[in-house]
């Protein structure tokens, strides 16, 4: 493998990791603003919202828990997660 070819994929890795990253971290600040009550009204707190539930649409209701907080939680939390640990994976494997 050239140089060139090997500083490509790693540059490809970096950018999968950031954006998982980053969807992660929006996912979890849609969490954290959902337990704080953000006002709903605020265009930040929309767009945040909005963003993950698009995010996070294949597991917002996966559980059917009495409480909310504990299906925001736990549906955007999955989805988090796995946003996290599926680009980091993929990163590590184009890395090598």
């Amino acid at each position: 493998m050239s140089p060139r070819t090997g500083t490509r994929s790693i540059t490809a890795a970096r950018v999968i990791a950031v954006v998982a990253d980053i969807m992660a971290f929006v996912i979890g600040l849609w969490i954290l603003m959902y337990l704080l009550e953000a006002n709903r009204g605020n265009d930040l707190v929309n767009v945040v919202q909005h963003t993950a539930r698009w995010l996070a649409g294949w597991s917002y209701d996966l559980f059917t828990f009495d409480e909310a907080w504990a299906r925001v939680v736990s549906g955007y939390g999955l989805a988090a997660v796995v946003y996290l640990f599926v680009g980091h994976a993929v990163a590590a494997r184009i890395r090598h």
